[in-house]
């Protein structure tokens, strides 16, 4: 559903996807501190998700758009 909806917005105004791209990510890092307890440091849930960024590349449709992960703020 994401990806239909991003492909489909891309085609107008890519830059204004580029904030929601980046909170997503910061969502994926909340829930990653809350459902993994030894990941509830901040640093250890942005290296987890970077991590999994760099090895599945197309695991999130909205990755394709972020250059990194590292730019997540949550």
């Amino acid at each position: 559903m994401v990806a239909g909806w991003l492909n489909y917005y891309s085609r107008f105004r890519p830059w204004k996807l580029i904030p929601l791209a980046m909170r997503i990510n910061a969502y994926l890092v909340r829930w990653i501190r809350q459902k993994y307890k030894r990941l509830a440091a901040k640093r250890k849930a942005l290296a987890k998700m970077q991590e999994i960024a760099r090895r599945y590349l197309r695991m999130f449709a909205h990755w394709r758009l972020t250059a990194t992960v590292s730019a997540v703020s949550a």
